[in-house]
């Protein structure tokens, strides 16, 4: 059977299962903080809080105010340093990594998933799909 160009390469469900597999890899967490991206829908926005850590010798982020270890979902209520927003992926990129000094990401893969996760939070705000961060 000859492939056609929409059905070369790899299916939907391939492609889901090869980003599922990677979403559980271990990376190293960015000394320069971490983000919480999300959609302000109705002002039609993608957001991104940056909040600081520091890296303990464990590997794990630690709030630099308490030293205590930051959870990934509940804990102690933090206030991010920066709220960055912009109406596209381009847009809220070039405001973090082109016009903010010093840039609050030291990591290249850490810079590569925020490309990645404002790409798709870009086109859910596009679609009117969810979108969760990954």
């Amino acid at each position: 059977m000859t492939q056609t160009p929409s059905t070369k390469g790899h299916s939907a469900e391939e492609r889901k299962a090869i980003d599922d597999k990677l979403s559980k890899r271990h990376i190293d967490l960015d000394p320069a903080g971490y983000f919480i991206i999300y959609l302000e829908r109705e002002a039609g926005l993608i957001c991104a809080e940056h909040y600081t850590n520091i890296i303990n010798e464990k590997g794990l982020a630690v709030d630099p105010e308490t030293g205590e270890v930051i959870a990934c979902r509940g804990g102690n209520v933090r206030k991010p340093t920066t709220i960055f927003k912009g109406r596209t992926a381009k847009e809220i990129c070039v405001k973090i990594f082109e016009e903010t000094k010093p840039v609050p990401v030291s990591r290249l893969d850490h810079a590569a998933y925020l490309g990645r996760e404002f790409m798709r939070a870009e086109y859910a705000l596009a679609t009117g799909e969810e979108y969760i961060q990954d």
